[in-house]
């Protein structure tokens, strides 16, 4: 074999072996999981099916949220209240962005974009479009065992709730000193009569 022709099959050696890879592919498995994870968010954040929670959702998961909601167990029919307490106070029109599998875990990157139609819906959940990203881990049954929730609640109207949460703690701390300062003021007062 010639040196040029030797080279030439050594170089696409890298290419061949990549296109044919099975490793690169994604499995049944993980297809699977994706067109679960697609559906419940058509059903429940999507359209309004929260009947089918139990479709996707397996009779108790974990769920790790924002905040100290971690490793926290919860029965599946936690997901169609949650759902049906915003549906009740408003509607969605929300997209997936993309969607990786490996193993039993699925990633969605999705928007939610919120239009509150009561004032409950104002003034709890607000409007406005939020970036989330959840990842779920699956059991062989296909069921949703494990939820990680990351939402980007700083445009949203959670983000005041915490401000007014930590107004109101810092006031109350600053009033101690206040109390001390007037009663002292007032003994003072006292002790010069």
């Amino acid at each position: 074999m010639k040196p040029t022709l030797l080279l030439l099959a050594l170089l696409s050696l890298p290419f061949i072996t990549y296109s044919q890879g099975d490793s690169l592919q994604p499995t049944n498995l993980q297809n699977r999981n994706k067109d679960i994870a697609r559906n419940f968010y058509k059903d429940l954040w999507f359209t309004n099916n929260t009947d089918k929670y139990a479709d996707y959702v397996a009779e108790e998961y974990v769920v790790h949220d924002i905040g100290d909601r971690k490793d926290v167990v919860e029965p599946a029919i936690e997901q169609k209240i949650t759902a049906d307490r915003f549906w009740d106070n408003g509607s969605w029109d929300s997209k997936i962005n993309y969607q990786i599998a490996e193993g039993d875990l699925v990633a969605t990157r999705w928007e939610a974009t919120y239009k509150p139609s009561t004032f409950l819906g104002k003034v709890v959940f607000g409007s406005g479009t939020i970036p989330i990203i959840n990842v779920f881990r699956f059991n062989e049954e296909g069921k949703i065992v494990e939820i990680w929730n990351h939402r980007h609640d700083i445009d949203t109207n959670q983000t005041m709730r915490f401000t007014i949460k930590g107004l109101v703690i810092g006031l109350l701390i600053a009033l101690i000193p206040t109390i001390i300062a007037i009663r002292l003021k007032k003994k003072l007062r006292a002790a010069r009569k």
